[in-house]
């Protein structure tokens, strides 16, 4: 499965549960190194946001405020051989921390011949819709030079 979408910010606020030691355990465990604490955001649309949605789908997530040819598009895309990775959700003084899934891929700048190893992570609790969340070892935005606006490529691997 391929996405490519338009890098853009977030609120700014990923790198308060990507610098959790409970899920740096299990993101070692996924991408074989720590995450960097933050995530790299992707707007996606058409064909990118038929597979987003295909891929909430795979993590039990609805998508209530999409319109209903996006969902049925999302519907008829072939999921089987996608492998997804738990990560767990925990308690930490009183405080909960949502668990959310994974997908290993490969990301590069439209482009750019670098390729660098990535997940494609979706929490359990998002508003993100058409926004993709990308977690890697790297800062993505200084190692692959992107900024607001340039587009990147997303291909799941196995």
């Amino acid at each position: 499965m391929r996405l490519a979408g338009a890098v853009s910010s977030g609120l700014g606020r990923a790198h308060i549960f990507m610098s959790q030691q409970h899920y740096q355990e299990q993101f070692k465990q996924i991408l074989g190194a720590t995450a960097w604490p933050g995530t790299l955001n992707v707007e996606v649309d058409g064909d990118d946001l038929a597979n987003y949605l295909a891929l909430r789908t795979i993590c039990g997530l609805d998508s209530p405020d999409v319109d209903e040819a996006a969902k049925a598009e999302a519907g008829e895309v072939d999921t089987s051989a996608i492998i997804s990775n738990r990560v767990q959700g925990f308690q930490r003084e009183g405080r909960s921390f949502g668990g959310a899934t994974a997908f290993l891929a490969d990301i590069c700048a439209q482009g750019s011949d670098e390729v660098l190893n990535c997940a494609i992570l979706i929490p359990d609790l998002t508003r993100h819709v058409d926004v993709v969340e990308v977690i890697a070892t790297y800062f993505l935005r200084e190692t692959l030079t992107i900024v607001d606006g340039d587009t990147v490529n997303l291909v799941l691997t196995e």
